[in-house]
């Protein structure tokens, strides 16, 4: 299974862009400012997308997607999300103010685009692809996504703050890749607190909660520019990961747009 790191930045800047992966060719988790990376046959590829929740660093680019590639398409592009993210995307953003209606454009009958409300613990199976839907606490309904081809699965939180039930069904799953994110430094943790994110401080905590003998890379994401280095720097102090050290909790490494990973 081929992951493909479009954009995991929590802003844009030079260089950055926010949260957008692609699984194989068809199937796109978020659709952050990312996917403006693809060439047109790419994003023509995309049959699915898998939303976490509906802020805008993880759609931005999903209306401008759809109408690049609609007329190049035979059918739809499912959208796969919570019921509140679909809500929202039709109240704000596919609501003929915002963007054109493109699930009922240019009919209802044949729309551009199809909505697919998932469930926190349904499991999906696209083709020869199984994504299960993980438990996300955030300021808007949000979930993270666990997904195989067979042979241990990468698993995105999302945008998530302290999750047990996150980290109970992790240790029951063969996970091959974590990525897991962690906005704001530890100086804005209690910004991190109140809106629902990570900071190095609260990931410390949430990795205590990995079953003991359990080990796979955990891969940073969703840092804001102006302080990505000081929350390396930050989760350095607390893992003793850069370089590794005698006294290793876990192998945690900083998520790079352009990275691709086979799993």
């Amino acid at each position: 299974m081929k992951i493909r790191v479009l954009g995991c930045s929590g802003a844009i800047a030079k260089d950055c862009r926010t949260t957008s992966f692609l699984v194989g060719d068809d199937v796109l988790v978020d659709a952050g400012t990312g996917v403006g990376d693809l060439t047109l046959e790419q994003m023509r590829r995309i049959d699915h997308v898998l939303l976490t929740h509906s802020h805008l660093d993880h759609v931005a680019a999903l209306p401008l997607m759809v109408d690049a590639t609609a007329s190049q398409r035979q059918q739809p592009v499912t959208i796969h999300a919570l019921a509140g993210t679909i809500a929202a995307l039709k109240a704000h953003i596919f609501n003929n103010v915002i963007w054109p209606d493109f699930s009922a454009i240019p009919s209802v009958a044949a729309p551009f685009i199809r909505f697919s409300e998932i469930t926190i613990g349904q499991t999906l199976q696209l083709g020869a692809t199984t994504i299960e839907v993980l438990p996300a606490v955030h300021t808007v309904p949000a979930a993270g996504f666990a997904i195989s081809q067979g042979q241990g699965y990468w698993v995105f939180t999302g945008d998530t703050e302290k999750n047990p039930a996150l980290w109970q069904r992790l240790n029951q799953l063969d996970v091959s890749m974590l990525v897991i994110e962690t906005a704001f430094s530890n100086r804005e943790s209690k910004l991190a607190e109140d809106s629902l994110h990570l900071s190095p401080r609260a990931l410390a905590q949430e990795l205590d909660c990995i079953a003991p003998g359990k080990q796979f890379p955990i891969y940073i994401t969703h840092t804001k520019p102006a302080e990505t280095e000081q929350i390396m720097n930050e989760i350095q102090r607390f893992d003793q990961t850069q370089p590794m050290g005698a006294h290793v909790s876990h192998d945690i490494r900083w998520l790079r747009a352009g990275q691709e990973f086979e799993l």
